[in-house]
């Protein structure tokens, strides 16, 4: 985003932006999954009296408070049968989905009313990376190009033409894999990107802190400094502390292409920043609706829409992952490491937008303004609007804030 994109004050243009961006990300009909609230959907409010969030579920078009039987969400997936647990526990009405998520977007607001928060608390925010063979390309086109755009256009068609359609081909970690590791080093062409992506490891990192993801109709961050950076639209699981997978939402792993391609060691640079982590609307528990079966199945849509007039979409089917959703489970937790409040996975992505925005041979990066809105049908709509990290409401209740609070209601 460059100097101008970050300007203190706002404009006309500004205040107008908010406001279609706030009625767009109100819309129900965007928000909710193609059979409606049909599954068992779960979220998370803010809730203003009680000056802390609780725990809803959506019934009939409406929100009901379960936080009296589980406090936080982490608890909830952590039931022997989350969705049956759901559908006994006491309910206590809120208010219409509608006028919540009108309420959701940070202008405009009323404080006194709730509104929503991204459906997961305590669990570790994990990510797969290079999960898909064209992000793979991507990423060891960032690396050769050591983060500068003007050079990718180049190094991918000789990588291409260069490695062909053997890799779509490849099973991770398999003997053919490992055979093709040997010509690809003897070509010169192996990189890291290349070995997470069919070699026996995958690439697990930490995406956020345990609560510090947003929501739907919130800003989404990216860093000042960035020039080359785009979305990354993703399912997410929600993981137990046994590694039982037992539901999934939809993500946006913000990817600052410029930063980690300059040095794969500024991982943590490029993904965990202020608000860079999008996860919502609501976590679709699995029941006789809903099982890993549809997630294995399901198209990723991406639709970008900039104030300048630009517009892309781009769909991602999970069909083409590389490593089976419960295989990268398998490598997050077990024996080798447990995460006792659970945790989520972004699965990754087989987007990387490659058409240009601003200049030929430049490719995308996003603008200060741009509607990113990532949406299945099983899942419903994630919609964001990208804003400076620096800028974007910083991250303030933390896991003290919430044990404090819930302590006070008298929830623990």
């Amino acid at each position: 985003m460059s100097t101008a994109d970050t300007a203190d004050t706002p404009s006309a243009a500004d205040t107008a932006d908010a406001a279609t961006f706030a009625a767009r990300a109100a819309d129900v009909d965007e928000t909710l999954p193609v059979d409606g609230t049909r599954g068992t959907l779960v979220g998370r409010i803010w809730d203003s009296a009680e000056a802390g969030p609780a725990v809803v579920t959506v019934r009939d078009g409406a929100l009901h408070d379960i936080t009296a039987a589980f406090p936080t969400v982490r608890d909830l997936c952590e039931q022997p049968d989350p969705a049956a647990a759901v559908a006994a526990a006491p309910r206590r009405y809120v208010a219409p989905l509608a006028d919540v998520l009108a309420n959701t977007a940070a202008t405009p607001r009323d404080p006194q009313l709730p509104w929503l928060l991204t459906p997961v608390d305590l669990q570790a925010v994990k990510a797969a990376g290079v999960t898909f063979v064209d992000s793979m390309l991507e990423r060891l086109i960032e690396e050769r190009v050591r983060g500068e755009a003007a050079g990718a256009e180049e190094v991918r068609t000789a990588i291409l033409d260069a490695l062909g359609g053997r890799l779509t081909r490849v099973r991770p970690g398999s003997p053919e894999a490992a055979r093709l590791k040997e010509i690809l080093v003897a070509q010169g062409l192996w990189s890291q990107y290349l070995e997470v992506g069919i070699g026996p490891d995958a690439e697990i990192f930490t995406k956020a802190q345990p609560l510090s993801a947003i929501g739907t109709a919130a800003e989404i961050g990216v860093l000042t400094c960035s020039r080359w950076n785009n979305p990354e639209p993703e399912v997410v699981l929600a993981v137990t502390s046994r590694g039982a997978v037992v539901g999934a939402t939809l993500g946006n792993d913000v990817n600052l292409r410029d930063i980690e391609g300059r040095s794969a060691l500024l991982l943590p640079k490029a993904k965990d920043n202020n608000a860079s982590c999008a996860i919502g609307p609501f976590l679709r528990l699995f029941d006789a609706t809903y099982g890993m079966d549809d997630v294995r199945e399901a198209t990723v849509r991406l639709r970008v829409e900039g104030t300048d007039g630009f517009t892309m979409d781009g769909t991602s089917s999970l069909s083409a992952i590389s490593r089976d959703p419960e295989e990268l489970v398998g490598q997050l937790t077990g024996p080798h490491h447990q995460y006792p409040d659970g945790a989520v996975l972004f699965l990754g992505t087989m987007f990387a937008p490659t058409a240009d925005r601003d200049e030929p041979g430049m490719g995308f990066t996003h603008h200060r303004g741009d509607l990113v809105r990532i949406s299945t049908e099983s899942l419903g709509g994630l919609v964001n609007r990208v804003e400076a990290s620096e800028k974007c409401e910083p991250w303030t209740f933390g896991a003290a804030d919430l044990m404090r609070n819930l302590a006070r209601r008298g929830l623990l």
